[in-house]
């Protein structure tokens, strides 16, 4: 049996063979929407799935073989498949683990657009949720119904950084056999790997740190083979929330430097948090690489560095919030996170626009709040325009 190799090697080398493909030694992209079969009888028995080989690139294709077969190793699961957007990878998966009449226990914060299709799922399917805190198992056990056929969590949190113990959640889930899914967009497999710690399905905005150019949009999910065959043959086919080969091929691109660049962003993030605690403008910080975080041993304990996402609140007022945004010179007003480029946003108003006031406030995240996605240029020149931005806020 071939030793493993280690993280760095593997998001090189994994799941690609350049000797079968011309000696290429970066994956080819596969640029089809189908493919030929030499005798009916072959296209008959690959349809039966007698026979492997390719049909149509909404039901494989050889690039996005290679990425999926990579993302898989990397979260330590059976199988990957990847998908048009991580909402696509949400939704499918969601979708697959439930039916009309079936309830979803959720983390108290999640990202907005996963709470805007759970309220989807509620008012079309009748698919309830609950989100809860999961700060310990008494409130785990209330949590689950007799009808709950599916935990999701974040962990680090959307936007609040808060985390959930998974060993915890899993150990709980197990004696009721109930799926957990874990979105680990924040973290990357690199920070951090749910499946080891007994969770069963883990998925990605590989928009994110995994592509990490701010280049694509793509999702991925992670789990146990006999699970995502069933996803691949049912919610991605026939949904069609399907990624292209070329988005394939620029996330193989990105991955390869994944842990050089996820090691700038965390040690860019330290620096930054650091500054953030101090100045007199800011009212909170969440990090979890803060020593005074209150989940920082749990960080300490589950992933393997805190990330690069900070968020912080201003005193002030929401208005107080989007002016520092406005004044922020190098650093850029947008929603998404990973890229190269630090990114600022105002979570109540975009990205959690669509919760409820109420609902918001409920997951901690106030008119003040700012998200800071932090970026692998100098944390010098970040901390400067940051500080200026603050600096300028009102006494």
């Amino acid at each position: 049996m071939e030793k493993q190799k280690r993280f760095e090697t593997e998001v090189i080398h994994n799941g690609y063979d350049s000797f079968k493909y011309e000696g290429s030694l970066v994956p080819p992209l596969f640029q089809t929407s189908t493919f030929t079969f030499a005798t009916a009888e072959e296209g008959e028995r690959r349809f039966a799935g007698e026979s492997e080989g390719y049909i149509y690139s909404r039901l494989g294709n050889p690039t996005v073989k290679v990425l999926e077969e990579r993302m898989a190793v990397l979260e330590k699961g059976e199988k990957a498949l990847a998908f048009g957007s991580g909402m696509a990878a949400v939704s499918a998966t969601l979708f697959y683990l439930t039916k009309t009449g079936d309830h979803i226990l959720c983390s108290e914060g999640i990202y907005g657009c996963t709470f805007g299709l759970l309220q989807l799922m509620k008012e079309k399917h009748h698919i309830n949720h609950d989100l809860i805190s999961f700060s310990d198992e008494e409130m785990i056990r209330a949590g689950i119904q007799e009808n709950t056929t599916c935990i999701y969590i974040e962990t680090p949190i959307n936007p609040t950084m808060k985390l959930v113990d998974l060993e915890m959640v899993a150990r709980i889930a197990k004696e009721r056999n109930i799926p957990v899914v874990v979105d680990n967009t924040f973290s990357s497999p690199y920070l951090q790997q749910p499946l080891t710690i007994g969770c069963d399905y883990v998925i990605h905005s590989a928009t994110k740190y995994i592509g990490g150019h701010g280049d694509v949009i793509a999702g991925v999910v992670v789990g146990r083979k006999e699970e995502l065959n069933k996803i691949a043959m049912t919610t991605l086919k026939d949904i069609g929330g399907v990624i292209s080969p070329f988005d394939a091929w620029l996330l193989l691109r990105g991955l390869k430097t994944m842990p050089i660049r996820l090691d700038r962003h965390c040690e860019n993030a330290k620096k930054i948090a650091t500054q953030l605690k101090q100045h007199p403008k800011v009212e909170k910080m969440f990090f979890p690489g803060d020593p005074d975080f209150p989940q920082y041993e749990l960080a300490q304990r589950q992933m393997k560095q805190p990330g690069g996402m900070i968020s912080f609140e201003v005193k002030g007022t929401k208005q107080d919030a989007q002016q520092l945004l406005n004044r922020c010179q190098l650093i850029k007003i947008a929603v998404s996170l990973g890229d190269s480029e630090t990114l600022i946003q105002h979570p109540a108003t975009m990205t959690h626009a669509v919760v409820p006031a109420e609902e918001r406030l409920k997951m901690g995240i106030t008119d003040q709040l700012i998200r800071l996605s932090v970026g692998l240029e100098a944390w010098e020149d970040i901390w400067e325009d940051l500080k200026q931005a603050l600096d300028q806020l009102p006494s």
